[in-house]
């Protein structure tokens, strides 16, 4: 099933997220008897995550100490599957199935590649896997579900409108993630489920593009095909078993054709190397770049975690070279204990 009719200004329809006190429209939701799927039971494998951080994490500062999202089983072992950055250096961790039971968890495993958290329950949740994908196989104008925690009231109806390369400025890359409209307000750990009832991405942002004449509000959703290369390992290890990328510790925005340093982690490899805010990049190991997602390709080139990144960065009419002691990001955060 592609596109299916829905209101003509879906793409400006905005929704006001107050927790627990709003609900999609109902020509938003879908209806159960319109889905070629088992609805209740699809909604039954959403749980809320309620992640609390301490307050000299590394991340507390840019996240927040208490941090609420969705995450979605994924396997009749109780896995759930959600987006990294909600439990990231959690010491407490609530999971809220929904039927209203709360039983702890722990993070067995953040990917910063992918973007994506393996949470175990550490008590039974009445909470059914969801089927996966294919994610490869939705296009644009697909029609596709996003359910996030809270029942059929925070389920919405939407369609594909783009696959494309996303870069984000935390040193971030997918060659390929999916874009949805309308905009969900609690796209944190969101299910995207396609016209089948299948799990086919992870929500991660909210964005708000200009498309020709129109403005689309939407989401980006990390693709569930990601998942199976690292899953065994994740759950297994806590890590995927690849050597973890060189990380700079830069924020870097794309401004008028230059790649600019609009933020700095304090005392990371960048910032030792002397690289300072205003700064843009304009070379990589000698090469010229122009766009972010080249930047990190390059960076990531010159080998694992701890390699030597030179960067050619402009600063007031010169061109400085500037040499950067790469570090693996993980070694910045605090790492979870079992509870």
């Amino acid at each position: 099933m592609r596109a299916r009719e829905r209101p003509a200004d879906l793409r400006r329809i905005r929704v006001v997220s107050a927790p627990d006190r709003w609900a999609f429209p109902p020509e938003l939701q879908p209806r159960p008897e319109d889905v070629a799927f088992d609805l209740a039971g699809a909604l039954d494998a959403i749980v809320t995550v309620h992640a609390e951080i301490p307050d000299d994490a590394f991340t507390a500062g840019i996240l927040g100490t208490e941090r609420m999202g969705s995450g979605v089983a994924i396997r009749d072992d109780g896995l759930i599957l959600t987006i990294g950055y909600l439990v990231t250096e959690a010491d407490t961790l609530w999971l809220t199935d929904n039927r209203g039971r709360v039983v702890p968890g722990h993070p067995l495993a953040v990917d910063f590649a992918t973007g994506f958290a393996l949470v175990q329950p550490l008590d039974r949740l009445q909470a059914k896997p969801l089927p996966r994908g294919p994610a490869a196989g939705l296009l644009p104008g697909d029609a596709v579900y996003v359910l996030g925690r809270g029942g059929i009231g925070h389920t919405l109806a939407g369609e594909v409108y783009a696959k494309r390369e996303f870069a984000g400025y935390w040193e971030y890359l997918l060659d390929e993630a999916i874009f949805t409209t309308p905009m969900h307000p609690e796209w944190s750990g969101a299910a995207l489920l396609d016209d089948r009832g299948r799990l086919c991405g992870i929500g991660s942002l909210f964005l708000q593009e200009q498309s020709g004449d129109e403005q689309v509000r939407g989401n980006m959703f990390v693709p569930i095909d990601l998942l199976a290369p690292i899953e065994e390992d994740l759950a297994r290890l806590g890590r995927a078993r690849r050597p973890p990328r060189p990380w700079l510790g830069l924020y870097i925005a794309e401004a008028d054709g230059r790649l600019v340093v609009q933020g700095l982690v304090k005392n990371g490899p960048a910032f030792a190397a002397g690289v300072r805010l205003g700064d843009a990049i304009v070379e990589v190991a000698g090469r010229k770049v122009g766009r972010l997602a080249d930047c990190y390709r390059m960076i990531w080139a010159q080998g694992p975690a701890g390699a030597h990144v030179p960067l050619g960065v402009a600063r007031g009419g010169a061109t400085l070279e500037v040499s950067v002691a790469s570090g693996n990001r993980e070694d910045y955060l605090r790492k979870p204990s079992l509870q």
